[in-house]
């Protein structure tokens, strides 16, 4: 496709955006192919080594080759991490930036939005820095007095936690995604923090009032998708990821408003094909496709376990199948044994896709909207469990290293440009490993 054409192509799909941020994208589509980088070579050889000797050096290199990987992994996250600390602001925030002015991607001409800042600050927590302990815990410290204090002064019966309009992460993703991100930030800090801290109990009464808003303003469909947004099935699912990691570290969710937002992703996916609805994804697929992905995906890991446990008891043979009569002869009853069984199914349908790179294309090129898309599925096969999650870790890990900025920060080329969001959605995929044990606790929460 000529440059030209390319770039008429963009224009058009602009219009869906409606933002000044496509003569961004214009000017970086000839200066950034690496934007959407061709797959890269399997880390392994197919071939079948010649003999004893082959297939010694054969691992040998291989070995070699995963240290070397390592290495430059640790060196991006290094880099990723040093970008972001020098970006936040005194007030202990970081800015996501204006929707109106998408083109500005200096992080200190953005001022402090709870959204930016709780994602952020986020991602230092699942790099390993907590408010006790890591090289950068007086940054958390620092967006854990921020975030705080933004509730403590919200008015106490409004929906949302700010009264801040025109973020490009609210004008993308819904007005409630403040609330949202703050309440995965707050719930993760509160497990951390020491409950003599002095802040423990500010920081617990913060996030019940997220949860308590997230929860009043679900609709009756389950989602979080009125009030605007460009794609605000992201929002819906951000909330029901949010909902889910509180409730599995025992903070008070009702468990039917978070099956209802679990069912709402999982019906924009079409159970057999694995293909997505993009009605409320501003028609990219990718966003339905990785919100679906997470709503399916904690319980089609109680179907494997439900499946495991029962062979080990002996009530199914060793090769059974994880499928709803199977689900009924271990124990479950059918109406429960048909959700899961319908979860399996629709998670192995979308697992089939996850190369299909016109669906990973997103938009057509990278915006926090795709860098947010990646991080839910890397979060939902981590749930799920199986063998999908070490080729896609690779797979992405190798991706986003591609297209790292020289400073060490990633930035959108459409819609959320922000180079503060998509750092940290960056940093928390490439991340994801560090936090198996958490996202285990999510999937043994049902």
């Amino acid at each position: 496709m000529s440059t030209t054409a390319f770039a008429a192509r963009l224009l058009s799909r602009s219009l869906l955006c409606g933002t000044i941020a496509t003569i961004l994208t214009l000017n970086l589509v000839a200066d950034e192919p690496a934007s959407l980088p061709a797959e890269l070579p399997a880390t392994e050889s197919t071939a079948e080594p010649a003999d004893e000797g082959s297939k010694k050096q054969q691992a040998k290199s291989n070995k070699q080759q995963k240290k070397e990987e390592k290495k430059a992994t640790a060196k991006v996250v290094k880099q990723g991490l040093s970008w972001l600390v020098s970006a936040q602001h005194s007030d202990g925030g970081w800015g996501g930036g204006s929707h109106a002015r998408q083109q500005v991607l200096d992080p200190a001409k953005s001022p402090s939005d709870p959204a930016t800042t709780a994602f952020a600050a986020t991602a230092l927590l699942r790099a390993g820095h907590t408010p006790s302990e890591g090289k950068y815990r007086d940054a958390v410290v620092n967006a854990m007095h921020y975030l705080v204090k933004v509730v403590e002064n919200a008015e106490p019966n409004a929906d949302r936690i700010t009264s801040i309009e025109g973020t490009q992460p609210q004008r993308k993703l819904g007005p409630m995604i403040d609330t949202a991100m703050t309440a995965q930030f707050l719930t993760r800090v509160s497990d951390a923090l020491p409950k003599n801290d002095p802040w423990h109990k500010r920081v617990e009464a913060a996030l019940t009032s997220c949860l308590e808003r997230m929860q009043r303003t679900q609709a009756k469909d389950g989602s979080w998708n009125s009030g605007g947004g460009w794609a605000p099935v992201l929002q819906s699912a951000w909330n029901c990821n949010s909902l889910e990691l509180a409730r599995a570290l025992g903070k008070n969710v009702d468990a039917k408003k978070l099956e209802k937002a679990r069912e709402y992703q999982k019906q924009n996916v079409n159970t057999t094909t694995g293909k997505a609805s993009a009605t409320a994804a501003a028609g990219v697929e990718l966003y339905a496709f990785s919100g679906g992905l997470r709503g399916n995906a904690v319980d089609a890991a109680q179907a494997f376990q439900t499946i495991k446990e029962a062979k080990k008891q002996g009530k199914l043979q060793a090769d059974a199948e994880v499928n709803e009569e199977n689900l009924q002869i271990a124990g479950q009853d059918a109406s429960q044994a048909k959700v899961l069984g319908d979860a399996v199914v629709q998670n192995r349908a979308q697992l089939e896709r996850l190369g299909d790179e016109s669906l990973l294309a997103g938009f057509g090129n990278n915006g926090g909207e795709e860098f947010l898309s990646y991080l839910m599925t890397s979060e939902s096969l981590v749930i799920a469990g199986g063998e999908a999650w070490d080729k896609w870790n690779s797979k992405m890990t190798q991706r986003l290293g591609k297209i790292q900025n020289p400073d060490g920060s990633w930035n959108g080329h459409h819609c959320i440009t922000s180079p503060v969001f998509c750092t940290a959605a960056a940093l928390q995929v490439i991340t994801t490993q560090n936090d198996i044990k958490l996202l285990k606790r999510v999937a043994s929460a049902k």
